[in-house]
């Protein structure tokens, strides 16, 4: 779990650091940089979710075969 966590605060601060970066670079209107960090950040919820989803799966699946070892037949 902690390294999870890691993972995702590397992500959080690797978004940070990228929005700040395109903030200063980009040659784009405010009105038109709202549209695409807003766009971008759907995007990222969605992928955030996604590996949320798909991680836990793994883990009930992990989690089920770890209770079937221990108490094999009682389900």
């Amino acid at each position: 779990m902690r390294r999870f966590m890691t993972f995702l605060t590397g992500i959080m601060c690797g978004a940070l650091v990228g929005a700040v970066t395109v903030l200063l670079l980009a040659p784009t209107s405010g009105e038109e940089f709202r549209a695409r960090v807003q766009k971008r950040g759907e995007e990222l919820r969605e992928e955030i979710r996604e590996a949320y989803d798909t991680r836990m799966a793994q883990l009930e699946g992990e989690l089920s075969a770890l209770r079937e070892r221990r108490n094999p037949g009682e389900e």
